[in-house]
């Protein structure tokens, strides 16, 4: 189910706002300690310090809150990426920073994968927008630099969500798991294979099922046994 936006809610003194935004810190915290299901608003609103009577000033209930957690995680997040790449000057280097940035956000929000997957099952609209959103931006940069010949023509959106599922596997295994401080040989090796993907002057390689199969060569002919020399007919006898 698709829930509307909380925006109406939004308070617009500054105190409200600081308790708002307390209540969406102690959501994500929550949702992706105990997970959706087993957390209730009274833990939300412990977790907060505030009563529970005020949640139902900025929320109505707890789907809506988790909606605008995943929502506004996605949106802090493509801010974080967008400020990080601002002063690139090639695509490649909008990637290797904009992974960096990926990677601060994620150990900045431990739970951020916890809660974002949790969202499939909880609002399914909500957890394609977390993706659509982000793929938005990115076809946008893929598109220029395709324009500007750094990367070879190909669909932008498939290669988009290629890049995405990159990052997010680079940050579950290499921060989330186990944070390896050498962060910067993970980023090398993500590069490595990207500069030898991305660069205009490669040639699209054809898939197996396209490639040209050599023509298999004719059997040699087998060799024609000769024939028998034909005795002389006798005439008759007399």
């Amino acid at each position: 189910m698709n829930r509307p936006s909380t925006s109406e809610r939004v308070p617009v003194t500054p105190r409200g706002q600081r308790t708002r935004q307390k209540l969406l810190k102690a959501a994500e915290a929550v949702f992706g300690d105990k997970g959706y299901e087993r957390a209730s608003i009274a833990d939300l609103t412990r977790k907060a310090s505030v009563a529970l009577g005020t949640f139902y000033v900025y929320f109505p209930d707890k789907q809506s809150i988790f909606v605008e957690v995943v929502d506004e995680l996605g949106a802090r997040l493509r801010r974080l990426i967008a400020e990080s790449t601002a002063a690139c000057t090639t695509r490649l280097e909008v990637e290797r920073e904009g992974l960096r940035a990926f990677f601060e956000f994620v150990r900045q929000h431990p739970n951020l994968y916890r809660v974002v997957r949790q969202a499939e099952f909880v609002d399914a609209d909500c957890y394609r927008r977390y993706y659509d959103r982000f793929a938005r931006g990115y076809v946008r940069g893929l598109t220029q630099a395709m324009d500007k010949g750094e990367v070879r023509r190909m669909d932008p959106e498939a290669l988009a969500y290629c890049l995405m599922g990159i990052g997010d596997f680079l940050g579950m295994r290499w921060v989330l798991w186990e944070e390896d401080p050498g962060l910067e040989r993970v980023l090398d090796t993500a590069m490595a294979l990207l500069s030898h993907g991305l660069p205009s002057h490669l040639q699209a390689v054809p898939s197996p099922q396209h490639a040209v199969k050599p023509s298999r060569p004719a059997p040699p002919a087998k060799p024609t046994p000769p024939k028998s020399p034909r005795r002389p007919s006798r005439g008759p006898r007399s």
